[in-house]
C-alpha cells in the first residue's frame, strides 16, 4: 500500500527529530520538544485513518516517538545518575526511518546518550574527589606535615571508595539493562506467539468459510436434484393417467 501524505510528513518530521536528538543541544533548545509533540498528534491522526499503514509499521512509529519523548524527559532530570538509569529503560526503534540509514538513527542516539551520561557520571565523581582533596588541604596547616602519611591513606581510601561506588553504579546500570533486555525478549516472544495464534485463527476462519460455502453449494445441488426428480415423477404420473384414460374408456 502506498504511503499517504500524512505518513510521508510523519516520516520526514521523525527523521528531522532523530537528527536533532543526535546533536548536542543547548538547554534552552525548544524545537525538538515541539516537534515531538507534533509527531504525537500526527501519529494519532494516522491511526484514525481508514487507509492506515500495517500494524507493525504503526508500532514502529509509536516506538520511535515514545523513545524521543522519553529522551526529552530523561534530559530534564537533575543528576547524571538519574539520566543514566532513565536511558537504560528507553527502547529505540528496530528499523531505519529512511532508506539512507544503515542502522536505525534512534539506536545511534541511544548509544550516544548512554556514553554521554556515563562520561558525566565519571566527571562528577572525579570532581567530587578533587573537591575533597582541596578541602583537606585547606584543613591542614604547615605545622601538621607529620600527618602527611595518614592524609595520603585517607585520600587513597576515599578515592577507592569513589571508584567502588562508580563500579557499583555501573554494575547496577548493567543489571538494569540486562533485566530490561530480558523483559523485552519475553514480550517479543509473547507477541510472536500471539501473532502466530492470530494467523492460525485467520487460517481456520478462512477454511471454515470455504467449507461452509462448499456445504451450501452441495445443499443447493441436492435440492435441485430433488426438484428434478419430483418433476419427473409428476410428469410420469400425468402421462400414465392419460394413457390409462385412453386405454380404458369410460364405461357407459
Amino acid at each position: 500500500m502506498a504511503a499517504t501524505r500524512l505518513e510521508l510528513n510523519l516520516m520526514r518530521l521523525l527523521s528531522r527529530c532523530e537528527a536533532l536528538a543526535a546533536e548536542r543541544r543547548d538547554p534552552e533548545e525548544w524545537r525538538l520538544e515541539k516537534y515531538v509533540a507534533a509527531l504525537e498528534d500526527m501519529l494519532r491522526e494516522l491511526k484514525k485513518q481508514s487507509s492506515k499503514p500495517a500494524p507493525e509499521l504503526l508500532n514502529e512509529y509509536s516506538r520511535k516517538v515514545d523513545f524521543l519523548k522519553g529522551l526529552l524527559e530523561a534530559e530534564k532530570l537533575s543528576s547524571s545518575t538519574e539520566k543514566a538509569l532513565a536511558n537504560q529503560f528507553l527502547a529505540p526503534g528496530r528499523t531505519p526511518t529512511t532508506a539512507k540509514e544503515r542502522t536505525p538513527a534512534t539506536k545511534t542516539v541511544h548509544l550516544q546518550t548512554k556514553a554521554r551520561c556515563t562520561g558525566q557520571m565519571r566527571s562528577e565523581l572525579l570532581g567530587t574527589v578533587g573537591l575533597v582533596l582541596l578541602l583537606l588541604c585547606w584543613c591542614f596547616t604547615p605545622d601538621e606535615k607529620q600527618s602527611a602519611v595518614e592524609l595520603d591513606a585517607v585520600l587513597q581510601h576515599h578515592q577507592d571508595m569513589q571508584e567502588k561506588l562508580a563500579e557499583e553504579m555501573l554494575s547496577l546500570a548493567r543489571s538494569l539493562k540486562n533485566n530490561t533486555l530480558a523483559a523485552q525478549n519475553v514480550i517479543k516472544q509473547d507477541n510472536q506467539t500471539l501473532s502466530h495464534s492470530l494467523r492460525m485463527a485467520d487460517q481456520n476462519f478462512e477454511k471454515l468459510k470455504d467449507e461452509s460455502d462448499r456445504l451450501e453449494q452441495h445443499a443447493k445441488k441436492s435440492v435441485n436434484w430433488l426438484l428434478w426428480i419430483m418433476l419427473i415423477v409428476v410428469c410420469f404420473i400425468f402421462i400414465s393417467m392419460i394413457l390409462f384414460i385412453r386405454i380404458f374408456p369410460k364405461l357407459r
